[in-house]
């Protein structure tokens, strides 16, 4: 039997991932949507780890979700083949790409261009019926989508027209920050309502709709008791400080490991966890381990910390926990992430860029 590495002999900085919070976070969701008329369609972006994204199809979710081309191929390449592509492409390199995928999976693409739609029919040709598509609706991000229930419907027509197939609908309104109550029912009510009037509009002309994608972690449930038929989330499998706020029902699993390399006047304590390898987002991040321990500052390699508690029993090649306030930055910055458990490695994870 190979003995596991212990967390003081991982080299750091190092991104660590609480298994057991990982697998409650899991069943969690899991467990909600076998009750619920929608499904999970979970964002790879919250861990880009392929194991991961398995571990969520085998719990019970319909898809994958991703933001980009490279994504959908390499989940593809592994056996996921009900992805959803929740972001607009626009160069011929990258449409050839998503036709050349679509003929070996049914990849839908969200659009909210009619150019790239004419594009796409004359990129592909003959193949064009292989092209799953759904229309792009802003919600009120302001970011991508038409900017109206009609619009939605006229590059459905057009989508249609030139003889692909049209899947549904998707919107999404960013993550809406505030705690469960009725304000957020409110603003996530607020958020569907074009999505759904243009789910109206489009059924009203007699054009089904299969699909209509929208929802995050903040607001699952609220989503789902709605019209909407997929959800989104993301950030609930590992989740971070940030989102915790708002989604207090799943567990943080995410920190960063760093190593005590300077302890000069008896209350200022130094680490090699930086903003290099934390993605510093807006607050200061906290610290997870040990206790007695506050953040001051942060550097691009070194975390400032002031010991609040002097008897902390802490010294130079110790090492500490920092909580990761946002997962896709601090993702970004790792090429792989440590499973612990029982302050042991239980499993790495190869984070897929």
């Amino acid at each position: 039997m190979v003995q596991r590495l212990h967390l003081r002999g991982i080299k750091t900085p190092a991104l660590l991932l609480d298994l057991d919070g990982l697998h409650a976070n899991l069943q969690r969701m899991a467990s909600y949507f076998r009750h619920s008329r929608s499904k999970l369609r979970p964002h790879f972006k919250g861990h880009q780890v392929l194991s991961l994204a398995a571990k969520q199809i085998e719990a019970g979710a319909a898809g994958i979700t991703c933001a980009r081309m490279e994504h959908a191929y390499l989940l593809a390449k592994h056996g996921v083949t009900d992805l959803l592509i929740a972001n607009e492409i626009a160069d011929h390199g990258t449409l050839a790409q998503w036709a050349d995928l679509s003929r070996q999976a049914p990849v839908i693409l969200a659009v909210d261009s009619p150019r790239i739609v004419a594009d796409m029919a004359r990129i592909v040709g003959a193949q064009r019926h292989n092209l799953n598509l759904v229309v792009d609706v802003d919600v009120g991000l302001g970011r991508c989508g038409v900017a109206t229930p009609e619009a939605a419907l006229a590059l459905t027509k057009l989508i249609l027209k030139n003889g692909m197939r049209f899947r549904g609908l998707m919107g999404y309104g960013g993550s809406i920050r505030l705690p469960p109550g009725l304000a957020k029912e409110e603003a996530v009510q607020a958020v569907l309502k074009p999505l759904l009037e243009a789910k109206r509009l489009v059924e009203a002309a007699r054009i089904p709709v299969e699909i209509v994608s929208a929802g995050a972690t903040g607001d699952y449930a609220i989503s789902a008791a709605s019209e909407v038929s997929e959800i989104q989330a993301g950030s609930y499998l590992l989740m971070d400080t940030i989102h915790s706020r708002y989604s207090p029902e799943f567990h943080r699993t995410l920190s960063v490991l760093g190593t005590v390399i300077s302890k000069t006047d008896g209350v200022r304590v130094v680490a090699d966890a930086g903003l290099k390898s934390l993605g510093l987002y807006k607050d200061q991040p906290q610290v997870k381990a040990p206790s007695g321990l506050r953040l001051r500052s942060i550097h691009a390699e070194h975390a400032i910390l002031e010991m609040e508690d002097p008897s902390v029993p802490i010294s130079v090649g110790d090492k500490i926990e920092i909580w990761v306030q946002h997962l896709d930055l601090a993702i970004s910055l790792h090429s792989r992430m440590y499973g612990i458990k029982s302050e042991k490695v239980a499993e790495v994870f190869v984070i897929e860029h």
